[in-house]
């Protein structure tokens, strides 16, 4: 490891890990990693995968590789939620490896198909209404059997990114931050049905409002006195398989 290089040091600490994790789970595939900024304007983003992202190799025999994001906002977590995350998005490539739609409305609703990957890698996951199976912690067993990693990873996060605007204020979007999945939206055994009259919403501090479907899904939209997403649970019947 370079001593004295931050972002070198971290790099590495994230792909070794990532080796790890494929070498307990051969179906993995390779990644491009990228740290950068996860503030959002309506929250923070830990990290996410993206399939395809990247070219490498010479014209005429080039080939496509994944990307893994990992936010600097998010090293402020400690090691072993900076694992879980990346066992979160190494689920999300297993998904694509295998070619299950793990999640719909552009990667943000993780489906049941997501909960079985995620707990075959060793992940605790709780569902919410909003996002489906993406609340994510890491059990104490998954850390021990990752041990070495986590004292890497320790080593090597020795600076993080301040959050921005309202990602310091709201907190983490998605459970687990992941923006990514497989990307675009699922296929209609994933879709909830749209209702004529839009769907009915609360906050956490209770205020109620009613909104169309489309608007509903483009993405969260925010209480101004609890800062919360309103969250429908008519949006959510059918959305997990």
């Amino acid at each position: 490891m370079n001593k004295g290089s931050i972002t070198a040091g971290l790099v590495e600490a994230i792909e070794n890990t990532w080796k790890a994790i494929q070498a307990q789970q051969p179906d993995v595939p390779e990644v491009v990693v990228t740290i950068g900024a996860g503030s959002r304007a309506l929250g923070l983003v830990l990290g996410h995968f993206a399939a395809n992202r990247w070219v490498a190799g010479e014209e005429g025999e080039q080939r496509s590789i994944h990307e893994l994001f990992v936010s600097g906002e998010g090293l402020q977590r400690g090691a072993a939620d900076v694992l879980g995350t990346l066992l979160h998005e190494a689920a999300h490539a297993a998904a694509e490896a295998r070619g299950i739609k793990d999640t719909s409305r552009q990667g943000r609703y993780h489906n049941a198909r997501f909960k079985a990957i995620g707990e075959e890698f060793g992940l605790r996951l709780e569902h919410d209404k909003a996002i489906g199976w993406s609340t994510t912690s890491l059990p104490a067993e998954t850390a021990e059997g990752y041990a070495e990693q986590v004292h890497e990873l320790e080593g090597a996060m020795v600076a993080y990114r301040r959050a921005e605007g309202l990602a310091g204020l709201i907190g983490v979007l998605g459970g687990n931050g992941d923006e990514g999945g497989n990307d675009g939206e699922g296929d209609d055994e994933d879709k909830p049905k749209k209702p004529k009259n839009g769907y009915s919403a609360e906050c956490e501090c209770g205020r109620k409002i009613r909104v169309s479907a489309s608007t509903y899904e483009a993405g969260p939209i925010l209480c101004g006195l609890c800062h919360s997403p309103f969250t429908s649970a008519d949006a959510e019947e059918g959305g997990e398989d």
